[in-house]
Formats: C-alpha cells, sequence, structure tokens
C-alpha cells in the first residue's frame, strides 16, 4: 500500500486508530487493523466498519447485513481516494461470512437447515421440535 495514501487516510480520520498488523480487521469501537502492502480497498472496508459504528448483532443474518453496510461505506469512499471498486473482490468477500453462515445453519445431526431465533439460537425444524 502507498505510503502517501495511508498517510492521508490518516489524517483524514483522526479518530481512528491504525495499527500494523498481518490482515486488515476493525476492532471496535475505532481501531482498524492495516495490512501494510494490502489492498486499499480492504482498508476503507475496514474504515467503514468504524464509521457505520454497528457492530452488535444478536443473529448471523445481522453480522452478515453489518458486513454490506461496511461494503457499502468503502464504495462511497473509493471514489474520494480514487480506489478502483473490484466488486468480484467484495462479492468474494462476502461469500465468505454466506458460506460461513450456511455451514452454520446446517443441522449437525440430519443436515436440515436450521433457523436461527433473534436471540441468536439455531433450531432444527426436524431435530428440535417437541
Amino acid at each position: 500500500m502507498d505510503a502517501t495514501f495511508l498517510a492521508k487516510i490518516k489524517s483524514d480520520f483522526p479518530d481512528i486508530r491504525f495499527v500494523s498488523g498481518k490482515r486488515f480487521s476493525f476492532r471496535p469501537p475505532k481501531t482498524v487493523v492495516v495490512e501494510p502492502d494490502g489492498e486499499p480497498l480492504l482498508l476503507l472496508h475496514e474504515i467503514g466498519h468504524a464509521l457505520i459504528e454497528k457492530y452488535d448483532f444478536k443473529t448471523e443474518v445481522g453480522r452478515l447485513k453489518i458486513e454490506v453496510m461496511a461494503w457499502e461505506k468503502a464504495r462511497e469512499l473509493a471514489s474520494s481516494y480514487k480506489v478502483a471498486i473490484d466488486e468480484d473482490l467484495i462479492e468474494t468477500e462476502l461469500d465468505t461470512y454466506r458460506d460461513w453462515l450456511h455451514q452454520k445453519s446446517r443441522c449437525p445431526k440430519c443436515g436440515l437447515t436450521r433457523f436461527q431465533t433473534p436471540d441468536g439460537t439455531f433450531y432444527c425444524p426436524k431435530c428440535d421440535v417437541n
């Protein structure tokens, strides 16, 4: 990642703490881990998390919704910083959450798709029926 770009980002977002790390990530409420040689769009996504200030979720669908919101914010920021929007990258990143959600929602006993209640508990329509 270009040092000038990163310096501009740090200057533009003084309320966000930027730390170097092996992989981009967001640590609530205002810390972004920066992969020094990483893709700038991924950095904008993590900044998106800090800006939308939504990191509490009870359901896995809620987690996915927050990820989508952070990508929407990254798209908005991209034009200001002349960062190309790679829709394939965005979809690949979102697919990791979608795939994880699909795997987590599968019943370990019978393999059917379970549903999740608002409190975050998964139930199988076959195995958890009284």
